[in-house]
């Protein structure tokens, strides 16, 4: 069993000892310590609260099995925090950043573990502009669970459930209005779309959206008991049942959501994998193709295909930091027209600042309306990489960070070399299309390895050179 606190939140197994696992104790000590946070900054934000109203935070959740039990701890002690809450109830992920902007807040609380297990659970936090807390923020909210610097209000300064509300419709609503989203060519093509929510919130939102747009839907595992039908994680190995229901009901496409609905993966009309490294590149591949180009922003180890699309548009990517408030980050820094991650996460900064696989839905299926293409012959035409995951274990006490300077530096300035780039780890670039990226883990003795290269087999190879290099350093 296991508890994780980290500046982006806390998140952990069901049940067990307090300090060990997700428990209430838990649940309840951290959002106390969000709402004390928020309170103080929102207090410090004098033209905000000009109007002296409450803190408000916009509370939603998947659809796993204790979304229940967190969701009213969660909602309990923020209005025993003396907040108003907006309940949005059973809402994606993407949905809840959406309401917070919506309703003015000044933050929100998804309850979700994303692509875990049916056991855990997590509370993502989110900051006044639906956007996941600053490094900083969540460092200071740490502290401040684990001094409990909070205090509770009075029965005069409680606050209370001001709505109950479900954001599903106004966010469907507002993906139809964007002006790429062709509403119009999507309902002509008439698509067959088959798809797999793994029994969460998705399969209510993704059908509603894909019957908006005129599509014919197969739904699977689409019912939201929070009884995962297999795997949440949407990798091809756990994807096996749709691919075979895409080919038997002759459908145009496959979408797959993980349980909190901002990572998408496709399957193809042959059922073949998309490829969720490719599901940022088509999305972008269609933006940059109807604006006339512009910046683009992935994560380091995110597929090289993306700026290969990008600079075909003219345009010009750059790379984060891994995790999506880095991504955010970047974007806004460089005025990037799309970005996100390699695992199938969207962010178009036209609709929101976070992961939405309800916009990569309608992005994709816009592209192949206007184009006229199958899925295959979509995915045909990005450049062909394959990415290879490992990881080395090291000994306790093994000096991580010089075991990376050393590689930096090995490779800083060699033959082949095209960057090497150090804000995360180290990847190096090579002029051949390859690269490695290597990144420490922050609990473990652990460095994860990510190559990538044409092929599966150099990808592979890179990654050995890696290993072995590594393990004369350790």
């Amino acid at each position: 069993m296991t508890l994780i606190k980290s500046i982006s939140g806390i998140r952990g197994t069901i049940g067990g000892g307090a300090g060990e696992n997700l428990t209430p104790v838990d649940i309840v000590k951290f959002t106390s310590a969000y709402a004390a946070y928020i309170g103080r900054q929102a207090n410090a934000d004098c033209a905000r609260c000009a109007d002296d109203r409450r803190v408000r935070i916009v509370v939603g959740r998947d659809a796993r099995l204790s979304g229940d039990m967190v969701h009213a701890l969660v909602v309990g002690t923020l209005t025993g925090c003396g907040a108003d809450v907006v309940d949005a109830g059973l809402c994606t992920t993407p949905g809840v950043e959406m309401a917070v902007m919506h309703y003015g807040a000044h933050g929100g609380i998804i309850i979700t573990a994303s692509h875990n297990p049916r056991q855990w659970n997590a509370l993502k936090l989110l900051d006044g502009r639906g956007e996941f807390l600053s490094a900083g923020a969540g460092e200071e909210i740490l502290r401040m669970a684990a001094k409990e610097d909070f205090a509770y209000a009075g029965v005069d300064g409680l606050g209370r459930v001001v709505e109950r509300v479900d954001f599903t419709a106004q966010h469907i609503a507002a993906v139809l209005a964007l002006p790429l989203v062709d509403v119009d060519a999507v309902r002509a093509r008439r698509f067959r779309v088959v798809v797999d929510a793994v029994d969460s919130v998705g399969g209510v939102a993704i059908p509603a959206l894909l019957e908006a747009l005129g599509c014919d839907v197969v739904r699977l595992n689409c019912e939201p008991t929070g009884e995962f039908s297999h795997n949440p994680e949407p990798l091809p190995e756990n994807l096996t049942e749709i691919a075979g229901v895409v080919v038997s009901e002759g459908a145009d496409l496959g979408v797959v959501v993980d349980p909190d609905v901002d990572r998408l993966a496709l399957v193809c009309e042959n059922g073949a994998m998309f490829g969720e490294e490719y599901t940022l590149v088509a999305v972008a591949d269609y933006v940059l193709g109807a604006t006339g180009g512009g910046d683009t922003v992935s994560n380091l180890s995110s597929s090289r295909a993306l700026r290969d699309v990008t600079e075909s548009h003219g345009g010009h990517y750059h790379a984060a930091a891994v995790g999506e408030v880095n991504v955010v980050a970047r974007m806004k820094e460089t005025g990037a027209v799309i970005g996100g991650e390699g695992n199938g996460g969207v962010i178009y900064p036209a609709l929101h600042y976070g992961r939405d696989a309800l916009v990569g839905v309608a992005l994709v299926l816009s592209h192949l309306a206007r184009t006229g293409l199958t899925m295959t012959q979509l995915r045909a035409g990005y450049p062909d990489y394959h990415i290879s995951k490992n990881k080395i274990e090291l000994t306790a006490g093994v000096d991580v960070d010089a075991i990376l300077r050393a590689v930096k530096a090995a490779y800083t300035g060699a033959a082949g070399v095209e960057r090497v780039t150090d804000i995360d780890g180290v990847k190096i670039d090579f002029a051949d299309r390859r690269w490695v990226h290597l990144r420490r883990s922050n609990t473990e003795p652990i460095i994860r390895i990510y190559s990538e290269a044409p092929d599966h087999a150099a990808a592979e190879a890179l990654a050995g050179e890696i290993i072995d290099r590594i393990a004369r350093l350790s």
